[in-house]
């Protein structure tokens, strides 16, 4: 491991010493400085974010992960409200969920406590560094951002003014640290820190993901990948469904919680799928669509079976008809990601079946995919998206990054037998 990666592990490991003795009133006035530097030098974070930008257009990304990677006076300001909203959710650092005294008069509790360090490696999305590094730090853990080399202009000014924000409150700068080597070969050195990271999470495309969780000795949170869908049953409300469909598909279709594929039903298919093609091609959204689908659709391609598993991140949705629900989720469950899954429909059993039949992280009922966000839960931002089952599920906020411990006291219990 080089020095680099050493130094900023040690240096994590005594500022989450630090960090976890901190008390609320503490960290919330810190992550309020962080917020006002971050409006305050907006105008720097800006600049970086063009430079970025104007490297990854001459690179030829396409617009839709261009639109991932750029910031504007808006989602700024939002960045700064995450914070915000951040201070306003209780801390969950010391509170003792459940005590009890066991026959030798031993109290017994479990208290909730930070996990340590958390090293996270993501892609081109800015937000997501003071996302990370405000919950982190308001659990009391010490964080590591490895972002991509797309952003890296972006995160290297964003982790700067959050470093500002520590000094100015007296606190290690080292509380958030940023990896300044976007390499493989870094990357590779974070996923085998054991001795300084105690978990790692990663937030980007499929490729990066299996990447780590095929490499990491350090253990992984995955936050997967998002091949979603929108199931329309025959009870459903038409309009609705292509309201639904339009937003999830077309608001961002470069974020994990847009839709990949629509279902719909063959009771309703002849009647749809013309009125939500139209909706769709006006919106530029490329259609990939299943043999019986292509006969109530004019400007689609032939799906294939590829189609199915792919998730796009971009303006193309497959589209597939089927017999049943139980079919629809069947074809969910053998494709999807774990992420996101949704059914339009007014009959109260198919979706009381969908609920719980679907495994996902997230399942709706007349609702769009695009709700999947921690920032719309209510958890003020989120560390990611986790589509596994053990520790963390959903959209990560402040309980997802702590852990317990068992605390007991005792007035000279010795054990005996």
């Amino acid at each position: 491991m080089c020095n680099t990666m050493e130094q900023l592990g040690r240096n994590a490991k005594m500022a989450a010493t630090t960090l976890s003795s901190l008390d609320t009133k503490t960290k919330n006035a810190c992550l309020q400085v962080m917020a006002d530097k971050l409006r305050k030098h907006s105008n720097r974070v800006l600049t970086a974010n063009r430079k970025d930008l104007e490297k990854a257009a001459a690179n030829g990304t396409r617009e839709v992960m261009l639109d991932r990677l750029r910031l504007t006076p808006e989602r700024i300001e939002a960045m700064a409200q995450g914070i915000e909203q951040v201070i306003e959710l209780p801390d969950p650092i010391g509170e003792i969920s459940k005590m009890w005294r066991n026959e030798a008069g031993l109290l017994i509790g479990r208290q909730r406590v930070p996990l340590g360090v958390i090293g996270i490696i993501f892609e081109s999305r800015p937000n997501v560094t003071t996302d990370a590094a405000s919950l982190c730090f308001k659990t009391g853990n010490a964080v590591i951002l490895r972002g991509g080399k797309d952003a890296f202009q972006s995160n290297e000014v964003l982790v700067t003014i959050m470093q500002g924000a520590l000094a100015a409150c007296d606190l290690p700068r080292n509380c958030i640290q940023f990896v300044n080597d976007t390499s493989h070969e870094v990357a590779n050195q974070m996923m085998k820190a054991n001795a300084y990271l105690d978990v790692l999470i990663p937030r980007g495309g499929a490729a990066l993901i299996k990447r780590i969780t095929e490499n990491a000795t350090v253990p992984v949170i995955e936050t997967g990948t998002g091949n979603n869908h929108v199931y329309v049953d025959s009870a459903a409300q038409l309009d609705m469904a292509e309201n639904i469909i339009i937003n999830a598909k077309v608001q961002r279709p470069s974020v994990c919680n847009s839709i990949e594929t629509i279902l719909i039903h063959e009771d309703i298919a002849e009647e749809f799928l013309p009125q939500i093609e139209q909706a769709l091609v006006t919106n530029q959204v490329e259609l990939h669509a299943c043999p019986k689908s292509m006969l109530h659709l004019q400007t689609a391609k032939p799906a294939e079976d590829e189609d199915w598993a792919t998730e796009y991140l971009d303006l193309i949705l497959a589209v597939k008809i089927v017999s049943s629900l139980d079919e629809a989720i069947h074809h969910i469950n053998k494709y999807n990601s774990g992420h996101s899954e949704a059914i339009v429909t007014d009959s109260y059993s198919a979706g009381q079946r969908f609920l719980n039949e679907v495994d996902a992280a997230a399942v709706y009922i007349n609702a769009s995919t695009r709700f999947t966000d921690g920032f719309m839960y209510g958890f003020g931002a989120e560390i990611g998206i986790s589509t596994q089952k053990l520790h963390a599920r959903g959209p990560m906020g402040l309980e997802e990054l702590t852990s317990t411990k068992f605390v007991i006291q005792g007035n000279g219990q010795v054990r005996e037998g």
